[in-house]
């Protein structure tokens, strides 16, 4: 389970890092003789959307491990 975390954790920064990557190297003025070219912010939406599915997935997983009894809350010692 820990390992299951630490790769999906590692998914969601490495979608972030491309994302910035993305917004990094800028919007600059599309080809008018290709209007097939695809627009730069599209990568950068997509690798966000990805993070937050990788987000949303790293919940599920946790919350089905807490029901299946695979992890065990430990709260905090008082």
């Amino acid at each position: 389970m820990t390992y299951l975390v630490i790769v999906a954790f590692v998914a969601i920064l490495g979608s972030l890092a491309a994302a910035l990557f993305f917004m990094m190297r800028g919007s600059g003025p599309l080809d008018p003789n290709n209007p097939q070219e695809v627009s730069r912010s599209k990568p950068m939406a997509k690798a966000l959307a990805m993070r937050v599915g990788f987000s949303v997935l790293l919940f599920l997983v946790v919350l089905f491990a807490y029901f299946m009894g695979w992890i065990q809350p430990t709260g905090m010692p008082m």
